[in-house]
């Protein structure tokens, strides 16, 4: 069972947790000097979260060495992971927002939707984007709607 201690991650800290996730799957170890240049961040400041997530008990980290998960890190990093994908997937395969700006948003968003926002959400990308029998696309008639709403808009504008 996860602790308190383990349960409040500032947003930071996720994107780090998230950085080692991706870097470890190959590897199963991370270099500092990876999750820097993969977050864009100067080495020093991976080393303070790095500090601190070890203290939470989600990574196995000694200074100068390589940079592992612990199962419980490793359950956290992927719940992170999971929910990125979700609101990533809602803004691209729904909205139609490209893909770049689409990462970005859910990296944002990501932090602050609670569980049962990202668990309603994830039914909702399913249920629109499940075929129908008659055929019927809810995503094409969304995608449709809003166009013309746009058009609708401009020609308030003008």
């Amino acid at each position: 069972m996860a602790t308190k201690k383990q349960q409040n991650l500032s947003a930071s800290l996720e994107d780090y947790l998230e950085a080692i996730f991706f870097l470890t799957r190959d590897s199963a170890v991370a270099r500092s000097k990876d999750i820097a240049d993969g977050l864009g961040v100067a080495r020093p400041s991976v080393t303070g979260a790095l500090r601190q997530l070890a203290e939470k008990g989600l990574i196995n980290y000694e200074p100068y060495g390589l940079v592992s998960l612990t199962k419980a890190g490793q359950a956290r990093a992927a719940g992170v992971a999971k929910k990125h994908d979700i609101i990533k997937s809602f803004f691209v395969d729904i909205l139609g927002v490209d893909a770049e700006s689409a990462a970005e948003a859910a990296c944002r968003a990501e932090h602050t939707l609670g569980k049962p926002i990202v668990a309603k959400l994830m039914s909702f990308v399913e249920f629109v984007t499940h075929p129908r029998q008659d055929g019927h696309n809810l995503v094409a008639d969304f995608r449709k709607f809003h166009k013309n709403q746009e058009s609708e808009i401009q020609r308030q504008d003008r």
